[in-house]
């Protein structure tokens, strides 16, 4: 079964409810994130809650629909595909819709994992924006690969 099958409707990925965590399956931004991503996610956030810092998830999984309809918004935003792809990938790149990506809020649980995450393979991927994270396994022995500057920056975001 696909990781889309497997949560709810994927308009459900459109607005993430306050309050959503790594724990909360009923909602497909979780549900349909990589079973590794999640583990590592929730491992870490269980560690967090004893230091009193809640994982809250602002984005997870997304469809290709949602993906798309975000860059188009973007492009309006910045004017121009080259300079949106800074902030918002493709569908054909992006990892949330792979279910590789979650976007971690509030500012205190993003700062808790830029400091812990490493132990648990989970590594902020761009310097623009501190509440994305990717897993990267090897960090656990290696510690997170330098950050790049922002998503034009990351060869997997070259089509």
């Amino acid at each position: 079964m696909t990781r889309a099958a497997r949560g709810t409707p994927p308009e459900d990925d459109r607005a993430v409810p306050d309050g959503v965590t790594v724990f909360d399956d009923e909602y497909s931004c979780v549900a349909n994130l990589a079973s590794d991503l999640l583990g590592a996610l929730r491992q870490a956030a269980t560690d967090a809650a004893d230091d009193g810092v809640t994982f809250y998830v602002n984005s997870g999984w997304r469809s290709t629909d949602y993906q798309n309809q975000l860059f188009r918004e973007a492009v309006l935003k910045y004017g121009s595909e080259e300079e949106a792809a800074r902030w918002v990938a493709t569908p054909d790149t992006s990892a949330h819709v792979s279910g590789d990506a979650v976007d971690i809020g509030p500012p205190d649980a993003a700062v808790w994992l830029s400091k812990h995450g490493a132990g648990y393979g989970l590594c902020q991927i761009y310097r623009n924006e501190p509440w994305h994270y990717e897993l990267r396994p090897e960090a656990i022995d290696h510690g997170c690969p330098p950050m790049y500057a922002d998503p034009t920056h990351d060869p997997r975001m070259q089509q």
